[in-house]
């Protein structure tokens, strides 16, 4: 890959993970519910799921998910349903629910449980394989060696959206944290978060 060419991916990088959605609301969550340092692991999880997109485009798959609707919308509409249900739940969630997606003091969430909802978040919205199989190909030449593109492709991606997720979204989450100093600010907080999550899932659920 080209630096003009790397340099173009990296400012789409940039675009793309500054792009408010689902991920970027659940890592905010994390880092007011658990901190800034432990809302790495649901980023993590997030970026194994982008990993996932990324290996569904590139093995074709991600077209046959495009070109089979009822498969498109399963995906589409799990992905939406799972969001509400995090929204509603984080909604009425309380400072004693330990296994909501919590915005409290309570004891922080364990680490694999916010790793496994960052996978989920991000791998059961289907406009992600649209998206890649829009923007993969303008970074990748057929005519030359595969693997190194793909590797410099999912590290700069990766790589940009951990960096974003963890010094933008959850910097800015984690400064708000005087907000849940009491059971009051807690229950506004939870509130919209779970509005949040709720609205991106009805939007994914519509949007076509």
């Amino acid at each position: 890959m080209s630096l003009s060419l790397w340099l173009a991916l990296l400012g789409a990088s940039v675009l793309l993970s500054f792009t408010p959605g689902a991920g970027a609301i659940n890592t905010m969550a994390n880092a007011l519910s658990s901190g800034w340092w432990r809302s790495i692991w649901g980023i993590l999880g997030q970026q194994l799921a982008l990993l996932v997109h990324v290996l569904i485009v590139a093995a074709g798959l991600g077209v046959l998910v495009v070109r089979t609707p009822w498969l498109f919308d399963t995906i589409r509409y799990v992905g939406a349903a799972y969001l509400v249900f995090l929204g509603v739940r984080q909604f009425f969630s309380r400072a004693s629910d330990d296994d909501a997606v919590r915005v409290s003091g309570a004891a922080p969430e364990p680490a694999f449980s916010m790793f496994r909802r960052g996978v989920l978040v991000n791998l059961t919205n289907p406009k992600a394989i649209v998206f890649f199989l829009a923007f993969l190909p303008q970074f990748v030449r057929p005519e030359l060696p595969l693997a190194g593109q793909y590797t410099a492709f999912v590290a700069t991606v990766v790589t940009v959206d951990v960096l974003v997720m963890w010094f933008f979204f959850a910097t800015t989450a984690h400064g708000l944290g005087r907000l849940t100093a009491g059971e009051t600010g807690r229950r506004i907080v939870n509130r919209v978060f779970g509005s949040l999550f709720v609205g991106v899932g009805v939007l994914l659920a519509v949007m076509h």
